[in-house]
This record gives structure tokens, C-alpha cells and sequence, in this order.
């Protein structure tokens, strides 16, 4: 999968995604940067004035430890969304339900993003 991240400010939305996610930059192309990550997936941050007009997730990255990883970006400034759904909701705020726990947080450019762990099987 390879996701498209729009980004209004690209210098701002580096420093988010470098800073407070620890992406490493792959290359930069076309007016943006490359990240990639496991099993040939990756994602192009990309400038537009479009950027956060979604209202819908952006991109998944399937995790192991939900909870750990919102305890980690917490300490590093990232702000997590507290959405009223159903499910079961961790103290760290995930939301247990279809079997999976989620969590959702916005960038620097209002992109809705998630975090997602399987439940076990």
C-alpha cells in the first residue's frame, strides 16, 4: 500500500511526521518526501491546499502495542482524538471493538491519521 499524505505546509508537516512520529525520510521527489516502512508499503507527504479536508481516516499503520504507542507520541506532544464510539475504551483511550483497537490522532495539517492492532485471535 502507498498512501498520499497532503500536506499545506511541507516544512511543518516534516517536522511533525520526523520529529514527533520518527519517520525517516527516504527521498525527496517531485515536491515532497518518500517514507517507507514494512513489507514495501510507504507513503508520499506531498504539498496542497487541500490538505485536512478530509473527514476520514487518511492512513492506518498497524501496530503492535496500540496503548504503548499512544503513551510514546503523548510524550512526544501528539494530541489523540476522543471519539464517542462503541467499543470498549483502553485508559490510554484505544477503542476495542470488531476486533481491532484503534486509535486516531490529527498531523500538523488536520489529516486524520490511526494507529491499529489485530486482537488476537
Amino acid at each position: 500500500m502507498y498512501a498520499y499524505i497532503p500536506a499545506s505546509d511541507l516544512a511543518r508537516a516534516r517536522r511533525f511526521y520526523e520529529g514527533r512520529l520518527g519517520l525517516r525520510p527516504k527521498e525527496e521527489t517531485n515536491g515532497g518526501v518518500v517514507y517507507e516502512f514494512a513489507n514495501g508499503t510507504a507513503c508520499f507527504l506531498y504539498p496542497t491546499p487541500n490538505a485536512g479536508t478530509s473527514r476520514a481516516s487518511q492512513a492506518f499503520w498497524s501496530v503492535e502495542d496500540v496503548d504503548g504507542l499512544i503513551r510514546a507520541l503523548k510524550a512526544k506532544g501528539v494530541a489523540f482524538e476522543d471519539y464517542d464510539m462503541p467499543g470498549e475504551k483502553s485508559a490510554d483511550g484505544a477503542i476495542t471493538a470488531g476486533g481491532a483497537k484503534a486509535a486516531w490522532f490529527k498531523d500538523s495539517e488536520g489529516n486524520i491519521m490511526a494507529l491499529i492492532e489485530e486482537a488476537p485471535r
